[in-house]
């Protein structure tokens, strides 16, 4: 298999600024992407058991070939880790391991350990530096770039965090090969929410390429990382706290992470099956408020059914709440304000926009709905 040149996208934020690196055998070249970050020849890792077990060996290589040293820890697989527990017990590491200032903190996982390393990141005397090394496709086209991190609570996902830019993000793409395919369908989700909130040719590429992408074509996955991360980076540069237009990246998120709490945050529901549904709920919601036409949802439906992926309620395993439940849930997003849900919805493919303007009826029709479909 040819792989195709490492690409470079600039996320601009002024003395924030950084590159994303995206391509194959970025891991083993990983000391030469972070030496020149480095006061001193040590890193800290923060990753989790899986991904250790698969990728520590090959960091520590790539490390070790520019004489840089590393100390690791592994933290429990699954969303659960993101918890006030586990962000002690890696903040009481980096501590303990003498991280200073100055140091360089990597995230070797999926958005879990990115979300949950780069927040530790934040708060450790104030502020350190860090690496994102994503291991999954959700983590490579989404949650290591922009600089959110946090964990979650009982109350809902993501509500404790900070905005916490890396310092680098290297994806390789070749790492993606080792995902289950639940894991890499899920990360597709992400990829899906690009074309569907402002890139129409991108929706009907991905149409196209999308099988090919699945199976295993590095180069078509390499193009599909750059094309999401380039868009990502145009718009945290321009609303890097989410002011504005960052909002419309959490297309599909205000029903996903309600359903994720609904689940428990738990293997039930991955986070990226829950923005899958949550972006055909957003659609099925515009196309029941006029907004946009009927063939949107539907062709949206028609791409995530070719692919394989959940897109509908039912593929939930187990009972759901009822949907006053769900709608309680909801009310707890981030993008609440005065009390009012916003939800990103579209006019079409590849034409999303923010509201507040959502009658609460035609909601609970929908939800109702979805539920007994």
């Amino acid at each position: 298999m040819t792989d195709r040149p490492i690409d470079t996208v600039a996320v601009t934020l002024g003395p924030r600024s950084y590159r994303v690196r995206i391509g194959s055998g970025l891991i083993a070249r990983a000391g030469a992407e972070i030496a020149p970050l480095l006061r001193r020849p040590r890193v800290a890792v923060l990753t989790e058991e899986r991904v250790a077990a698969l990728h520590l060996p090959a960091l520590e290589a790539g490390l070790a070939a520019e004489g840089i040293a590393l100390q690791a820890l592994a933290l429990p697989p699954g969303e659960a880790t993101k918890s006030w527990a586990q962000l002690a017990r890696a903040v009481e590491w980096l501590l303990a391991a003498e991280v200073e200032r100055g140091d360089l903190v990597v995230a070797l996982g999926g958005g879990v350990i990115g979300d949950l390393a780069g927040f530790a990141a934040a708060i450790l005397r104030r502020g350190v530096r860090y690496v994102q090394v994503p291991t999954t496709l959700l983590a490579q086209v989404d949650s290591s770039v922009g600089g959110k991190t946090g964990i979650n609570t009982a109350q809902g996902k993501n509500l404790v965090g900070a905005f916490h830019q890396p310092s680098l993000v290297l994806a390789d793409i070749a790492l993606l090969d080792t995902l289950p395919e639940r894991d890499f369908l899920a990360g597709y989700a992400e990829v899906v929410k690009y074309g569907l909130l402002g890139d129409a040719a991108f929706f009907a590429w991905l149409e196209a390429n999308g099988p090919a992408l699945a199976a295993g074509d590095r180069a078509l996955r390499q193009e599909a990382v750059r094309r999401s991360v380039a868009m990502k980076a145009g718009i945290v540069a321009r609303d890097e706290h989410e002011a504005g237009e960052r909002a419309l990246l959490n297309l599909g998120h205000t029903f996903g992470h309600a359903l994720e709490a609904a689940t428990g945050y738990s293997d039930r529901l991955l986070h990226g099956e829950g923005v899958a549904i949550g972006c055909q709920l957003a659609f099925e919601l515009s196309a029941r408020l006029g907004l946009c036409p009927q063939e949107a949802p539907s062709r949206l439906a028609a791409h995530l059914a070719a692919m394989g992926m959940k897109r509908r309620l039912a593929d939930i395993p187990g009972a759901l709440p009822e949907t006053g439940d769900l709608i309680a849930l909801m009310a707890q997003d981030k993008k609440v304000i005065e009390g009012r849900l916003r939800f990103v919805l579209a006019r079409d493919i590849g034409a999303a926009f923010v509201t507040d303007a959502v009658p609460p009826e035609a909601l609970h029709a929908l939800l109702d709905a979805a539920r007994a479909a």
